[in-house]
């Protein structure tokens, strides 16, 4: 998701956003680990999703 989507979204969206990015991450590592993981580009691609959302809150000023 853009940096630009993330802005539109309220406070409840934006904390939804972030447990559905941290899942995702969670389960490629999970993968990766058992080696089923064939793409792992994907695990950059959480990571930075992840960052991006909790950048979006900490302008806010919301704690997450």
């Amino acid at each position: 998701m853009r940096v630009g989507e993330l802005r539109d979204l309220n406070e409840s969206e934006l904390r939804e956003q972030l447990e559905t990015a941290r899942r995702e991450l969670f389960g490629l590592r999970f993968q990766h680990a058992t080696g089923e993981l064939d793409n792992t580009a994907g695990l950059r691609r959480a990571k930075k999703d992840v960052a991006r959302v909790l950048t979006v809150a900490k302008e806010r000023g919301i704690q997450i």
